[in-house]
């Protein structure tokens, strides 16, 4: 049990007030700026972002936006419609844009997906990234698969091929990395389940953490977006806000048979973008910019590696395989998740996200985001010192009793 003195209570339960307001997501940085002032968050290691991006992306934006003087024309004008800005993604990701559809972020697709294709019934891996349930209209029925905690969290392909043929379902989701456990399944294998579920109308891929993940020792890029071609029933969706860090921004998209993106451009998404997105897919797109995103991208990967491997030698914690730019901890020792989160933030400054909302975990597990090298670091000596203080109390009330 980790103690708290009386003042701190009181900021234990708005955090926990927050939380429950937040539903099944997280409270922003800004609103505990606004509702919580004092807590001072010093490593946000609950969203997910690649930081070296962030500062990638702002030395462009404060180079050829903001001190030019053409942030006037992002303001004053009005961005492209979204086939305009599929058209800029088309050559650079080698997809013919008539496939490409734009999202205000990857929430907005997953929700225009699954309100207008999912029409009878869904299979949703869990644990996994709520909204894909959360979204599902009135009628559908919701098949849940869940993922063994014996087996890491992660996926076991013929298991999984043979429940959905049990099943026979309309739309299937399958987050590749998973959220919020960082499970791969690896290519191979997603095209085997691709092939061998044809029947299913809508295989859906999320693949907003697939710049992280590899299966090359060159760290090389794996993405599955040119199957739609070959199979029409695919969509892959794909949030820009993780890998590259700019989450304020809104920015996704997703690749799918025409028909769908016709159908959705007619249904109230023409013109959903807006002037800051519209220039990071251009800039996304320009060769000096990938360049130099691939190297911190690399760059992040190594170090996230790092981290968790310093994660391992802790005690009283177990952390479990990923090949996202975070990890699924379980604590031990009778280490309550909301307690530790709370006594992170509070002592230490560092927000973490506690996974109790999770459906089809098991456990007192949250989930934790690498950040840079030196932020890092410093979340590994405070979560050390939260851990090492938990050992002190158990023992002293041990010694009591």
């Amino acid at each position: 049990m980790i103690k708290f003195t009386s003042d701190e209570l009181k900021v234990v339960k708005k955090i926990e007030a927050l939380k429950n307001e937040a539903g099944s997501h997280s409270p922003s940085f800004f609103t505990f700026k606004q509702k919580l002032p004092e807590v001072d968050i010093k490593v946000d290691a609950c969203f997910l972002s690649n930081p070296y991006a962030t500062e990638l992306f702002i030395e462009y934006f404060n180079k050829e936006i903001l001190h030019t003087g053409n942030i006037r024309d992002l303001l004053e004008s009005y961005p492209s419609q979204n086939g305009v800005i599929a058209e800029i993604l088309a050559d650079f990701l080698k997809i013919d844009s008539g496939n490409i559809f734009i999202g205000n972020g990857a929430i907005e697709i997953i929700q225009a997906v699954i309100h207008n294709f999912t029409k009878r019934k869904i299979i949703i891996t869990i644990p996994t990234f709520s909204s894909y349930y959360e979204y599902v209209k009135d009628g559908v029925e919701v098949v849940y698969y869940n993922l063994s905690k014996n087996n890491n969290y992660n996926l076991n392909v013929e298991e999984y091929i043979a429940f959905v043929k049990l099943n026979k379902p309309d739309t299937i989701v399958l987050i590749n990395p998973n959220n919020p456990n960082g499970g791969y399944t690896k290519a191979a294998d997603v095209q085997r389940i691709i092939e061998e579920l044809s029947f299913v109308d809508n295989i859906i891929i999320d693949e907003s953490f697939i710049h992280f993940a590899y299966e090359s020792e060159s760290y090389q890029l794996v993405s599955l977006s040119h199957l739609v071609k070959e199979h029409p029933n695919v969509i892959v969706l794909k949030s820009m806000s993780k890998d590259f860090g700019i989450a304020g921004v809104r920015a996704g998209y997703g690749v799918m048979r025409k028909e769908y993106v016709d159908l959705l451009l007619k249904n109230g998404y023409l013109w959903n973008s807006n002037g800051f997105a519209e220039y990071f897919f251009r800039l996304y797109t320009r060769a000096d910019f990938a360049l130099r995103y691939d190297k911190v991208r690399v760059k992040y990967i190594v170090e996230t590696l790092e981290f968790i491997q310093e994660l391992r030698q802790l005690p009283n914690i177990k952390v479990y395989p990923s090949m996202a730019n975070f990890v699924l901890i379980e604590l031990q020792e009778g280490i309550k998740s909301t307690e530790f989160v709370a006594k992170l933030l509070i002592t230490y400054g560092i927000y973490v996200r506690t996974c109790d909302d999770k459906i089809g975990l098991k456990g007192q597990f949250i989930r934790l985001a690498s950040r840079s090298k030196d932020e890092n670091d410093y979340v590994i000596q405070s979560i050390k010192a939260c851990i090492q203080m938990n050992d002190v109390l158990k023992l002293v009330n041990e010694t009591v009793v």
